[in-house]
């Protein structure tokens, strides 16, 4: 009884060690073969403006938030975009002019925020 169940186990606890030694070869194969001598480029200021490693409670812009905040806002109301174009089929002519209106919001709310320079950065 205990030998059945332990064959019918057998391939995901297989699977199981394939993929934890996997990925513990992918997670220590870096550390063994990459050069560990960063140039001056990669430490120097990226997108943010400030440099890495500095002191965490520096205040700086808080453009920064607003671009972060804009994008995800926009991002996810595209996204609203898929299954809208999946099921356009089935949601006839009330949920396209629907579609219609919510693009319609969408846009006059990137026009405003275009207009009003919060993609700007100066």
């Amino acid at each position: 009884m205990l030998s059945d169940v332990v064959v019918e186990y057998l391939p995901i606890l297989l699977f199981l060690i394939i993929a934890t030694g996997l990925s513990g070869v992918m997670v220590l194969t870096p550390f063994i073969i990459a050069k560990r001598n960063p140039d001056s480029e990669k430490l120097s200021a990226y997108e943010c403006g400030f440099e890495a490693f500095d002191d965490a409670r520096r205040k700086f812009d808080v453009r920064f938030y607003l671009v972060a905040i804009l994008f995800i806002i926009f991002d996810l109301e595209v996204a609203f975009l898929f299954p809208w174009a999946v099921s356009l089929g089935k949601i006839g002519l009330f949920g396209f002019w629907s579609m219609v209106i919510f693009l319609g919001v969408l846009t006059i709310g990137f026009v405003y925020e275009w207009k009003k320079g919060a993609l700007e950065w100066e």
